[in-house]
């Protein structure tokens, strides 16, 4: 099979079976998502979504959250991974928006990069779903499915990035970022890939060496 019969087949049974894919994350605004984004590093998205609430009632804005003190910021976040970094990354992240973009959250990569707490993957996502901009994000969840999938041997998350995106055409690119994600964390999860119930083993790289029916 070559990589490009790879890539139609997947793509072509996402696109087929899984035409709907959204991020599980909750928030009403740009705002709202990018401080979800960097709550959900190496945490869960179920454990970012009880947080926010309370969080975005509390600072609905990025002038109200840059106005926040850390105490208060980390009373709401405790209970995520990392809350002493994420709650400084969220007051200086607020700042900027602030001092920086007038408030709002800005569109392109290198622009959302220069914020505290956010990355290339967390620029991705905002990007992708805020401004259906063509790119994918690669989280952890990505990287291992592309990689089991044979679809990238990428070293590196951004050379994963690089490879979707040679061989997935830009108006699914959005959509591929949230196929993979769910993919990997209800299907082809980490320790106990459920190769059973997938219905990508007639192209996938790895199968049937993950199985273990």
């Amino acid at each position: 099979m070559t990589l490009k019969d790879r890539y139609s087949s997947i793509i072509g049974w996402f696109a087929a079976n899984k035409p709907v894919a959204e991020s599980e994350l909750h928030f009403a605004n740009p705002f709202q998502l990018l401080v979800a984004v960097i709550l959900s590093a190496q945490c869960t998205d179920r454990r970012v979504n009880l947080v926010t609430p309370a969080l975005f009632e509390r600072f609905p804005s990025a002038r109200s959250l840059a106005a926040a003190s850390f105490e208060d910021v980390y009373a709401l976040v405790k209970s995520v991974s990392y809350p002493n970094a994420k709650a400084r990354h969220l007051i200086a992240m607020a700042q900027m928006l602030v001092s920086d973009f007038g408030g709002e959250v800005p569109s392109d990569i290198d622009s959302l990069m220069r914020l505290p707490g956010v990355g290339r993957k967390t620029a991705n996502v905002i990007a992708s779903i805020v401004y259906d901009q063509p790119v994918i994000a690669v989280d952890t969840h990505v990287f291992r499915v592309a990689h089991r999938l044979g679809l990238s041997r990428g070293a590196t998350p951004y050379a994963v990035e690089q490879d979707l995106e040679r061989h997935i055409e830009p108006r699914l690119r959005p959509v591929a970022h949230h196929w993979f994600i769910l993919h990997g964390r209800y299907v082809c999860t980490a320790r106990s890939p459920k190769c059973a119930e997938c219905p990508l083993t007639a192209w996938c790289a790895s199968f049937p060496s993950l199985f273990r029916g």
